[in-house]
């Protein structure tokens, strides 16, 4: 007789995923036609304020999850969320897969040192790194008005999957998705769901994949149909970004004290009348999703570290219409402009090579997007 194979079970709340053989189910899910399974009550209880986000609304097909909050623009999310897309036992997960902990990163922290690949490990991030580029360019493709964000998170998790890779953001300190789509006056860390894109947006696709025990991170901002493409200010917003990335990344070699990246960065934002976001930065990346070293995007800053041949990191300049200032929506995520107004973001990880640098995320002649001239 052959044996009946039993599924493997793993507890849905996020800071947990072990495997359980536990029956216990959410009873809102079961009703709308979902199984979740969960260890026990107090896993259910803890992770219940996050697991909630998937659970619909009576009577609407969308709606805002903090009624309350007093928004900085007009951008509204819209839940519920697309339940957690699964990882098939083959693909290797970071630490953090299970039970949203950067441990390594944690204990790393602690000791403040960047870290120099050896050639092996070179050859492991460009490799990561390439497929990173096929996953954001897979997603960018599908940009048009009408798509939903949640409709692109799914494409980038499959698209990931499909070349046995890890999405980096997934479960990282329970992040619930597999990219981050940063829209209008969303800074950066925007959770995709259902609002669709509409004709005159600009969307940041923020794409980190994890294979072969290394991390690729990247990101572009895009525009969203051709109102988009018409706006002067928009276009002096999103090229500016752009630019403000290339002359950094132009400045790269050894020897560079890594603090002197904001200075172009924010001299050529303040020649366009734009902004430079202080809150969030650049990172070392390698094993590590972010580590040493932090790469601060405004002048005059005191950022720490000289680059060295071998490390690697990114440069990721958050440029924003209004003010620098940021404000967190509720979910602990959304980053987006004190004053409602756009933001735009690029990132490329760079690898400091023995006289300059290698874009190891660079676009190919098939990326989607790119520079459009000022209006």
């Amino acid at each position: 007789m052959t044996p009946v194979l039993q599924e493997t079970r793993h507890c849905a709340a996020p800071d947990c995923g072990k495997e359980t053989a536990s029956n216990l189910k959410c009873p809102i899910c079961l009703k709308n036609g979902l199984t979740m399974n969960f260890c026990n009550s107090g896993c259910y209880r803890r992770s219940f304020h996050i697991h909630k986000a998937i659970h619909p609304k009576e009577g609407a097909e969308t709606y805002d999850p903090f009624p309350k909050f007093e928004y900085t623009g007009p951008l509204r999310p819209a839940y519920p969320l697309s339940p957690p897309r699964p990882i098939p036992e083959k693909i290797q997960v970071p630490d953090y897969a299970k039970n949203g902990q950067p441990i390594s990163e944690i204990k790393n922290d602690k000791l403040s040192n960047i870290r120099v690949l050896d050639e092996h490990e070179i050859k492991q991030m460009r490799i990561v790194n390439q497929l990173g580029r096929e996953v954001l360019d897979a997603a960018a493709a599908a940009i048009r008005p009408g798509i939903t964000t949640d409709e692109i998170d799914q494409i980038v998790h499959e698209e990931t999957i499909k070349r046995r890779a890890y999405p980096s953001p997934y479960n990282y300190y329970n992040y619930p998705k597999s990219l981050c789509t940063s829209v209008n006056e969303v800074i950066c860390h925007g959770i995709p769901d259902k609002r669709p894109l509409q004709d005159g947006d600009i969307v940041n696709l923020d794409i980190s994949i994890y294979k072969n025990g290394f991390h690729a991170d990247l990101n572009e901002t895009y525009y969203v149909g051709e109102k988009a493409r018409t706006n002067p200010e928009l276009v002096n917003l999103v090229e500016t970004a752009r630019e403000s990335l290339d002359k950094a990344i132009a400045l790269v070699k050894p020897g560079l004290p890594i603090r002197q990246i904001g200075n172009v960065i924010e001299e050529h934002a303040t020649k366009h009348g734009v902004s430079v976001v202080r809150t969030y930065c650049g990172h070392g990346i390698n094993n590590l999703f972010h580590c040493q070293p932090d790469v601060l995007h405004y002048s005059k800053n005191k950022g720490v570290g000289i680059c060295k041949k071998g490390i690697t990191f990114t440069i990721e300049p958050m440029i924003n219409m209004g003010t620098y200032r940021d404000v967190m929506w509720p979910d602990d995520w959304t980053a987006v402009t004190a004053d409602g107004k756009p933001s735009a973001q690029f990132e490329h990880t760079l690898l400091v090579t023995e006289d300059g640098v290698e874009v190891l995320t660079a676009r190919t002649k098939k990326s989607p997007g790119g520079p459009v001239p000022r209006i």
